[in-house]
C-alpha cells in the first residue's frame, strides 16, 4: 500500500497555496505516495481546520504523516497535539508550529522576504515617497512577520512615509475594495508595499480605476503577478515559493517515514522578480522547475 500524506493548507483563495497542494502532489508522484488534501472552504478558519484534523484522523487506514500548514499561529494546537498523540509524524510547513514536534519545517523568512521587497521599492522611489501598506489577516504570522519587515525597512529611510495601513486579508476583491475607499478618503500613494500578490492585484485594479499610478510590489510570485510585472503594471515580487516548500515539506514526509535522515528545517533564500529577470518565473506552475533535497543538499 502506498503511503499517504494528508495536506493541510490555508484556503482555496490565494494561488500561493494552490500552488503549494501542486508542489506537494509532485513530490508524492515521484516518490509513489498519495495525497489527501484538507482545506478549510472558509479560508484561514481555525474551527474548520480543527474539524478537518478529526476527519483525517477518522480515517481508516489513518494517513502515514502529516503535511500542515497552521491557519493561526495558536488556535489549532489543540488539533495538532491530537495528531501527536496518534504518534503521527509531522512535517510543518509556511508557519511555525510550537504545539508539538515537527520532523521538519520548511518556510522562507517572511520578515527577510518583507525586508527585501521594501528595501527594493524604496530604492525605486530613490528614498522619498508616500507608501500605502496593505497587509493580510491582523494575526496571521506571516503577515506580522512581513508588516514588521516593513516598517523596519521604512524607519530606514526618513524620506518614505507610510500614509496608511490597510487590511486586504490575502482576498484579491477585499484588497481592491479597501484600497479603494482608502483612494477616496486620502491622496493617491507613489507606491503601495503589499503583502502578498493576490491582494496586490486588487491594489492594481482599484488603482486602475481610480486612473492613479503608482508603484506596486507584493510577496509570491503569482503567475498574475509575474505577468503583471511583464507588462509594466507591477514594480516587483518577492518569490515566497510555495510550491517548492510544500513539494521539500511531503518529500520529508515521505523520505522520513522510509527511515531515511531529513533536516530538521529548511529555509529558501530570498528572490526578487523583476522587470529584469521575470521571465524565469513566467510560466505555469506546473512548469516551474522543483529541487529535491538531494539538489539542495548539493547546493549547500
Amino acid at each position: 500500500m502506498r503511503l499517504r500524506l494528508a495536506v493541510f493548507t490555508k484556503n482555496l483563495t490565494n494561488p500561493a497555496y494552490g500552488a503549494a497542494r501542486l508542489g506537494a502532489e509532485r513530490a508524492a508522484a515521484a516518490l509513489g505516495a498519495e495525497v489527501l488534501h484538507f482545506v478549510p472552504k472558509k479560508g484561514d478558519d481555525p474551527q474548520e481546520q480543527i474539524e478537518l484534523v478529526d476527519q483525517a484522523l477518522a480515517l481508516l487506514p489513518r494517513p502515514d504523516a502529516f503535511v500542515f500548514s497552521p491557519v493561526h499561529a495558536s488556535k489549532v494546537d489543540a488539533a495538532v497535539r491530537r495528531i501527536a498523540a496518534a504518534g503521527i509524524p509531522m512535517v510543518g510547513f509556511v508557519n511555525p508550529i510550537d504545539a508539538a514536534t515537527m520532523v521538519s519545517y520548511v518556510s522562507s523568512d517572511d520578515y527577510r522576504l518583507a525586508l527585501a521587497i521594501a528595501n527594493y521599492l524604496f530604492s525605486h522611489l530613490q528614498g522619498h515617497g508616500q507608501v500605502l501598506i496593505v497587509t493580510g489577516p491582523v494575526d496571521s504570522v506571516t503577515s506580522l512577520a512581513r508588516l514588521r519587515g516593513f516598517r523596519d525597512a521604512a524607519s530606514q529611510h526618513p524620506g518614505i512615509t507610510i500614509t496608511g495601513v490597510i487590511a486586504g486579508d490575502y482576498v484579491r476583491d477585499l484588497a481592491r475594495e479597501r484600497t479603494a475607499q482608502w483612494l477616496q478618503a486620502n491622496p493617491g500613494p507613489q507606491a503601495c508595499l503589499v503583502a502578498n500578490d493576490i491582494m496586490a492585484i486588487g491594489v492594481l485594479d482599484a488603482l486602475d480605476a481610480a486612473g492613479h499610478k503608482a508603484a506596486v510590489v507584493g510577496v509570491n510570485a503569482i503567475p498574475q503577478a509575474v505577468a503583471a510585472i511583464a507588462a509594466g503594471r507591477m514594480l516587483a515580487t518577492a518569490d515566497f515559493n510555495a510550491m517548492q516548500i510544500a513539494c521539500l515539506a511531503a518529500e520529508c514526509a515521505v523520505r522520513h517515514l522510509r527511515g531515511e535522515e531529513v533536516p530538521v528545517t529548511i529555509e529558501l533564500p530570498v528572490q526578487i522578480v523583476d522587470g529584469g529577470n521575470y521571465r524565469q518565473w513566467d510560466q505555469p506552475y506546473a512548469q516551474r522547475p522543483v529541487i529535491t533535497l538531494e539538489k539542495l543538499r548539493s547546493k549547500t
